[in-house]
């Protein structure tokens, strides 16, 4: 089982394709790398691929104490550097796309490009008139969260899972729907979600410094994602006008599971044109 010790936690990697550039893929919360399991067999084709799982989650260990987004910034640079991958194109799904915005704002150098899908950078909505509003009316979403995070406090990783699943993620019922192992993932990958809401850099990103990243960017959106992630892809764009956006017809918060083929070939085109470009 390929491990690499990072700041004392060894982390659990994959490596696929023999050719080509690296490709980091990050995962969100609540799952592993296997997240990545249906786009991988076709990106391997073209790059050499790493999926890993962060600190916490599948195969990773969970460091005593609170854990932080800068851990996870920092266990994703020494990886990629152990492991010789950089420069590399750099993937991030939700949690895991602000790990790697936040770790393009500290270290650029680690990048050809960048890749993001719906990071959850809720703070980006807070100060603003225009959005403010609609991050008052996610209230009832942040108690949910909340009422989430009391469960993982109490130890209770079964009803955790399934609240999140049926009151924030996907509606009520959803869960009695997943398949067995998917509900498992969301078990054994419950805990850590109980520090990204503890964390207070956790939904932060510093868009000023953002801006000035050098290399290509990817802002990749579905359109029936949850209704606060738009206007955080919207504020992100804004940023950063050189990089390109695309939405996902019929996809939401998870194309690498519901749309494998067009996610895929989106991310390769995207690599391809660029270096195209050079």
């Amino acid at each position: 089982m390929p491990t690499a010790k990072i700041d004392g936690v060894n982390l659990f990697y994959e490596r696929t394709g023999i050719i080509g550039e690296p490709l980091v893929l990050v995962h969100g919360s609540w799952t592993d790398h296997h997240n990545w399991d249906a786009v991988v067999p076709a990106l391997s084709q073209t790059f050499r691929v790493l999926s890993y799982d962060r600190r916490g989650h599948g195969r990773s260990e969970r460091a005593l104490g609170q854990g932080l987004v800068r851990q996870d910034m920092a266990d994703l640079a020494e990886l990629i550097t152990q492991l010789d991958l950089a420069p590399a194109h750099i993937v991030g799904h939700s949690f895991g796309g602000s790990v790697v915005l936040r770790l393009a704002v500290e270290q650029p150098e680690l990048f050809r490009s960048l890749i993001v899908h719906e990071p959850p950078l809720l703070d980006l909505l807070a100060d603003d008139p225009t959005t403010s509003s609609l991050y008052s009316l996610d209230k009832e979403t942040v108690r949910r969260i909340h009422e989430v995070a009391e469960d993982l406090e109490r130890g209770d990783l079964v009803g955790a899972a399934h609240r999140f699943v049926d009151t924030v993620a996907f509606g009520p019922g959803a869960w009695e729907h997943l398949p067995p192992s998917v509900q498992q993932s969301f078990i054994r990958n419950a805990p850590p979600f109980l520090d990204q809401v503890r964390d207070p850099d956790a939904f932060a990103i510093d868009l000023a410094r953002l801006a000035r990243f050098p290399h290509p960017m990817l802002l990749t959106q579905g359109d029936h994602s949850p209704p606060f992630l738009p206007p955080i892809m919207a504020k992100l764009r804004a940023a950063m006008p050189r990089a390109e956006a695309r939405t996902l017809t019929g996809a939401g918060h998870t194309p690498q599971v519901s749309h494998p083929t067009e996610y895929a070939e989106l991310i390769t085109a995207f690599i391809r044109d660029q270096a195209g470009s050079r």
